[in-house]
């Protein structure tokens, strides 16, 4: 886990900020899960990125709150309704963004 601060989350209560860079496999191109990838993090206040991959998979960065950041980690484990997520891999990372975007495919 990458732990950059120590802070209040939405609960108000003191939390751990937390980056990860996450790499989601299957049936995950095509099928809106950048789209909505990106408003499930502005939900749950995460700054980061996401993007799709020239193999077929979607690649994000979460940086927020632990609690939010783990909520992100399992929403990816499903997606939205048309996607088929086979596997999540979940690294820690020290980058810090300021804001989400969704970035070009690399």
């Amino acid at each position: 886990m990458a732990t950059t601060s120590s802070c209040r989350g939405r609960s108000g209560r003191p939390s751990r900020m937390r980056t990860v860079h996450v790499i989601i496999t299957g049936r995950v191109q095509g099928v809106g899960y950048r789209d909505w990838c990106e408003r499930a993090a502005l939900v749950r206040a995460l700054n980061g990125w996401v993007r799709n991959r020239d193999d077929g998979s979607v690649e994000a960065l979460f940086c927020g709150d632990d609690e939010e950041v783990e909520d992100m980690i399992a929403a990816c484990q499903r997606g939205p309704a048309a996607a088929a997520v086979a596997n999540v891999v979940v690294t820690p990372s020290a980058e810090l963004p300021r804001r989400f975007t969704i970035l070009p495919t690399a």
